[in-house]
């Protein structure tokens, strides 16, 4: 993940075939003068919930695989898929309560 100009630029080792929608696309560069946020608070903030929405633009694959393994008689690979799906979801119950201290 690289920071550049306010905005985050994500770079992913995997291939998608779905676009992502970053909360943080529309931040502007310059201070509502109000907010005694640092930067870093700033970017926690919006990269915690780009986390929880990476990890949810996912799991429909996941799941999609979970079936294929099935139908190729490989039920340990699915299950092992549905279990990180699970640990997926509450890793993103943590970003959001995370998120709800900041």
């Amino acid at each position: 993940m690289l920071f550049n100009n306010n905005k985050v630029v994500c770079h992913h080792a995997d291939d998608h075939d779905h676009e992502h929608v970053h909360a943080h696309d529309h931040i502007h560069p310059h201070s509502h003068g109000d907010s005694n946020e640092s930067k870093d608070e700033k970017t926690l903030k919006i990269l915690l919930l780009h986390w929880v929405n990476h990890n949810e633009t996912h799991e429909e694959g996941f799941r999609e695989w979970v079936e294929k393994a099935r139908a190729i008689g490989k039920e340990e690979t699915a299950d092992n898929i549905e279990k990180a799906i699970e640990y997926m979801q509450k890793a993103n119950e943590m970003f959001i309560e995370a998120k709800k201290h900041m």
